[in-house]
């Protein structure tokens, strides 16, 4: 549970899921609703930023095929200093923030800079994929051909 001290300076990286809003979990939407700034990836994130309050700020940090709207760099800068002013900032990732995400990086950057942050893990892809078409991702006994 965050503290009410926390609240005013914490930075949530929270995994999208495969960018259906029904598939957020729970814990996502509330830190959705309760950030004052997202930053964004370009992928599986546009439905779901529809869903934000209107006064939430949104920041387009994400890369595609070598565009980058923002370096890396100034991602982590970015993410420490809106939280040492104080600011409740959510970091939006497509799937899962630990699967191609520079997750390992943006935890770096805060953590030097003794900013507390969570990991709001989000729905992989490949289960809600499989789960759309009504296939199991295991089976008891394995799979025969």
């Amino acid at each position: 549970m965050i503290s009410q001290v926390q609240k005013t300076s914490f930075v949530s990286l929270v995994g999208a899921g495969p960018g259906n809003p029904r598939l957020l979990t729970l814990r996502a939407m509330r830190r959705l609703k309760e950030g004052e700034i997202v930053l964004h990836d370009a992928l599986g994130t546009r439905e779901i930023l529809d869903l934000l309050p209107a006064p939430v700020r949104r920041v387009n940090v994400g890369k595609r095929a070598g565009r980058h709207a923002i370096p890396q760099e100034e991602i982590n800068r970015l993410l420490v200093n809106l939280a040492l002013r104080g600011r409740r900032v959510v970091r939006l990732k497509g799937d899962d923030p630990a699967i191609f995400g520079r997750l390992e990086e943006e935890m770096t950057a805060l953590a030097d800079a003794g900013t507390p942050y969570e990991i709001v893990p989000g729905i992989t892809t490949a289960s809600a994929a499989a789960a759309s078409v009504g296939l199991s991702l295991t089976m008891r006994g394995g799979y025969n051909s």
